[in-house]
């Protein structure tokens, strides 16, 4: 049974950083893809970052230069650090797995608010 559970949420003032951390039940080294998604209150679940198992990665614009995703396979954890941090940038953080082509894998989702 593959879990996936994030952590490292919480209430942070604009301009703050915080560091999530999807920590997984098996080696993240059998995933070819990990992702973090977000979804803010009343909107679409939405794409924020990607690492593939080479390590390559990428963001999307809204948050590049700002966000960072790492992976240590060590530890089996993925990683979102998250700086200059918006109130925007409020919303539920979901870290998201694939196996193969069809095997995919869901946190429960970690609460992130940016608010002064």
């Amino acid at each position: 049974q593959v879990q996936l559970v994030e952590s490292g949420g919480g209430l942070v003032q604009p301009g703050g950083s915080l560091k999530l951390s999807c920590a997984a039940s098996v080696s993240i080294s059998r995933f070819n893809v990990m992702a973090w998604y977000r979804q803010a209150a009343g909107k679409e679940r939405e794409w924020v970052a990607t690492i593939e198992r080479a390590g390559s990665s990428n963001a999307a614009n809204f948050v590049k230069g700002r966000f960072t995703i790492s992976r240590d396979n060590a530890k089996n954890t993925m990683y979102l650090q998250m700086n200059s941090l918006k109130p925007e940038d409020t919303a539920v953080y979901y870290c998201h797995a694939k196996s193969g082509v069809t095997l995919d894998y869901w946190g429960q989702g970690t609460q992130v608010t940016v608010s002064s």
